[in-house]
């Protein structure tokens, strides 16, 4: 992925942004990372699978 691909969540904090998760979408995946570790791992789902993620992550929230 380049830089210019990731976006920052809309729910990110004020201040410099970096805690937050930045996502990237690459057809047909779409990636998500840690904004305050950008060159460590990412997830990777097929695009089908990310709406079911994002469902599972409100139902059981930490």
């Amino acid at each position: 992925m380049t830089p210019g691909n990731w976006r920052k969540s809309s729910y990110s904090g004020g201040g410099d942004g970096n805690a937050c998760v930045e996502v990237a979408h690459h057809h047909p995946h779409i990636s998500i990372r840690d904004s305050k570790t950008p060159t460590r791992a990412t997830l990777t789902f097929p695009t089908t699978a990310f709406t079911p993620f994002l469902q599972a992550l409100k139902q059981n929230p930490r």
